[in-house]
């Protein structure tokens, strides 16, 4: 059985017990979030739109988004042809890992 959630503007394929990283959401350690924006499920036979919007997916948050949990940092540079015209900057992502525990339809 898998499900597809929407998480934070991205789509996910989920089952039970998978561990994934999702944009931080202030939860702490061993707490649990509820995510209701199911798109699809499948146990067998695929269900979408009116099927699934009671269906909910429940996870514990594994680690807390705070100072540690970042991404690599991704370098945005920018440059025309003049001089002196260029920009760097750099950007780090705050995430959350959390591990799916239940899959309700």
């Amino acid at each position: 059985m898998y499900a597809i959630i929407k998480c934070g503007g991205k789509q996910y394929k989920v089952s039970e017990g998978d561990i994934l990283d999702i944009d931080y959401t202030g939860k702490a350690a061993k707490e649990t979030l509820e995510i209701t924006d199911v798109l699809a499920i499948n146990d067998g036979e695929l269900k979408t739109g009116d099927a699934v919007s009671t269906a909910k997916v429940e996870a514990e948050v594994v680690l807390d988004g705070t100072g540690v949990n970042r991404d690599k940092k991704v370098i945005i540079y920018k440059k025309r042809r003049r001089k002196d015209s260029k920009l760097k900057r750099g950007f780090r992502r705050s995430f959350t890992k959390v591990r799916i525990t239940k899959i309700a339809a």
